[in-house]
């Protein structure tokens, strides 16, 4: 018996999420208070008919509520070497790996850790499940909102490590994280992107559409600017994104014959706050992050932003839930009321074979 997989229960996780308590949960499903409550500490394990009516009362499928955890094949290690001891950790299951993630910067603020390293010792804190957790790299600042929807409709937490297509590419490419966030195709080529994966990756991975948004040149206002055409032309300090991202390939475009950028931000944020801060006068951003810091805007195209994720995990729950929630009428409502984002096709996915 001890060769079989355990069994997480997320019924609370799904219930929580819900904003419902045990009894509106027991009226729902027809089970009394008590039999919900022993059922969530798994003191009573649930008879078919209790799960199915569970899962109807949640409008969650039975195997969403209840999973078969398969042994890890190998042992849990990090995802990339730690750089500070001792080091606070994420924890999350990848494939059939559990990855230890150090704590770093995340566009979510501050992300409770689910352990602690120092020196050889490990201590795992909190109830936080790495199977109940998704990881994403991507550079989008609206990712947040992705995050608090995934967490409010489905209980499972979504991690955001900020890195540029790239960067993210190379890291689903090497099994690091569960999805890849990019935007490499531009307006006069739709392909961009999955050309990117084939080149990169090869076949086998799906395109989730998240969005279409604007990118283009922030301006300091105080540089007297009043076009694209003058900022290119004039004589700014230009602050760049780094070799890999979508914002650096349309700078190189821009600037075709000009020096590479010597100051150069990790994200769109810090594109604009470089600006607003007097440290330079010009970059290539998204309007959200123009707009948000209060920068003359130039838009220069319109890129689609897709979520990148191998298609062998497609039936895992977390990325079912992903694309649910992304398909969801009030998701694509509030990012699509975001400057220079467009949600009409949000959902859409298209097989890279």
């Amino acid at each position: 018996m001890s060769d079989l997989p355990e069994i997480v229960n997320r019924v609370k996780a799904c219930r929580v999420a819900r904003g419902w308590s045990q009894d509106e949960l027991a009226r729902r499903s027809g089970i009394s208070r008590a039999g919900v409550s022993a059922i969530e500490i798994q003191r009573l394990v649930p008879s078919t008919a209790a799960a199915l009516a569970l899962a109807a009362a949640l409008d969650r499928r039975v195997e969403e509520l209840f999973l078969l955890q398969e042994p890890v094949n190998e042992e849990e290690d990090w995802a990339w070497p730690p750089t500070t001891d001792p080091c606070r950790f994420w924890r999350a299951r990848v494939g059939r790996r559990d990855l230890r993630f150090p704590v770093e910067v995340s566009p979510l603020g501050m992300i409770t850790h689910d352990g602690f390293a120092d020196g050889q010792h490990l201590r795992l804190q909190g109830s936080q499940r790495a199977i109940e957790t998704l990881v994403l790299a991507c550079c989008d600042p609206a990712a947040g909102l992705l995050a608090r929807a995934l967490e409010s409709a489905s209980g499972y937490r979504l991690l955001v490590l900020p890195r540029s297509s790239g960067q993210a590419l190379d890291l689903l490419k090497r099994r690091m994280i569960h999805v890849a966030g990019l935007h490499l195709a531009k307006a006069d080529d739709p392909q961009g992107n999955a050309v990117a994966i084939r080149e990169q990756l090869g076949p086998g991975y799906q395109l989730l559409r998240l969005a279409r948004w604007q990118e283009g040149v922030a301006v300091a206002p105080g540089a007297a600017v009043r076009s694209l055409r003058e900022a290119l032309k004039a004589k700014l300090r230009w602050v760049g994104r780094e070799p890999g991202s979508g914002a650096r390939d349309c700078l190189d475009e821009l600037r075709a014959g000009h020096p590479a950028p010597r100051k150069i931000a990790y994200d769109h944020r810090s594109v604009a706050a470089a600006i607003r801060s007097g440290w330079a006068d010009a970059g290539v951003c998204l309007r959200l992050t123009g707009v948000e810091a209060g920068l003359s805007f130039f838009a220069v195209r319109e890129e689609a932003y897709d979520l990148a994720y191998p298609v062998e995990w497609a039936d895992d729950p977390r990325i079912r839930a992903l694309v649910e929630v992304v398909r969801s009428d009030d998701y694509r409502r509030i990012v699509g009321e975001l400057p220079g984002y467009d949600t009409s096709a949000a959902g859409e996915l298209q097989p890279v074979d």
